[in-house]
């Protein structure tokens, strides 16, 4: 028996809530995401969810992709869209599909040999505009801020955030805590020291759980972002991207990997810009 895309979808819901409790992921937001990519893809290549999956064929994923391109989504969506697909049907769901007694075809999926835009900083008066609203900031919305500029996190590990997230070592306050995004991956750790100033200001307040963090705050931070200049959706994800280019630019590689919890390849490409080098004018025969 084949399922339609809405039982298919049902039915992962109930199979994440399983494996969540066995191995701890996929995450609830991992969850709805892969829902709303596979929504947004069959909306786009203009299939009922009451259809069966088989419905998807190879043709149907290029009309998604022309009809998306065609309303200015950009092709780095394009492609999460066509990888939250294959999440709904990823290897770890078979057993579950295969005890509900359904058959999952083999998906012919689209490859994709386009090349995503490289960050490029924001320009100084853009960058003064950011520092102008950020030390505006008080309560909620200075911590998340601060947690995505001073710190590279994400939207969702802010979120995350607690206490626990804070230790103490060698007499100095460190940020300690594995990205969400990359834990099942490459579990790359995160310890970046904490800023005198930030935590006592986070200890003026009552501490982090004195905070009341919600998604609410990020859609008005976006709000003001875009106030500002940034386009998009997740405009407060920007903060992130500046921190790491900064970062980048001034200590290296290494130590925006250590702030990130990305990869080098990763970072030069989508959280650094390279090619603005910030150190000033240099004679390398000078540094022989």
């Amino acid at each position: 028996m084949i399922p339609t895309f809405n039982e298919a979808i049902y039915c992962y819901k109930n199979f994440c809530k399983v494996e969540r409790l066995k191995n701890s992921s996929p995450s609830e937001a991992t969850s709805r995401n892969t829902i709303k990519g596979v929504k947004q893809l069959c909306r786009a290549a203009k299939i009922n969810l009451d259809s069966n999956i088989t419905a998807f064929t190879r043709d149907k994923f290029d009309e998604a992709i022309i009809n998306l391109t065609s309303r200015g989504v950009k092709g780095i969506s394009i492609k999460s869209f066509v990888s939250q697909f294959r999440a709904l049907f990823a290897k770890w769901t078979s057993p579950y599909y295969k005890n509900a007694g359904w058959q999952i075809p083999a998906f012919e999926y689209p490859e994709f040999r386009f090349k995503f835009e490289r960050y490029r900083r924001p320009g100084e008066e853009k960058l003064a505009k950011v520092k102008e609203w950020y030390f505006g900031l008080e309560g909620e919305l200075w911590l998340m801020a601060t947690m995505m500029l001073e710190f590279a996190m994400r939207n969702g590990d802010v979120l995350r955030l607690s206490e626990d997230n804070f230790i103490e070592k060698g007499g100095r306050i460190y940020l300690c805590y594995t990205p969400h995004k990359t834990e099942l991956t490459s579990s790359r750790h995160v310890l970046w020291p904490v800023h005198p100033e930030i935590w006592n200001k986070i200890e003026e307040y009552g501490g982090i759980r004195c905070f009341d963090i919600s998604q609410e705050y990020f859609v008005e931070m976006n709000r003001q972002l875009r106030e500002i200049g940034f386009n998009g959706s997740k405009a407060s994800y920007e903060l992130r991207k500046i921190c790491i280019d900064h970062i980048y630019q001034k200590f290296g590689a290494e130590m925006a990997t250590s702030i990130s919890g990305d990869d080098i390849k990763t970072i030069t490409r989508y959280y650094a810009d390279p090619s603005q080098p910030n150190i000033g004018e240099v004679r390398v025969v000078d540094l022989f």
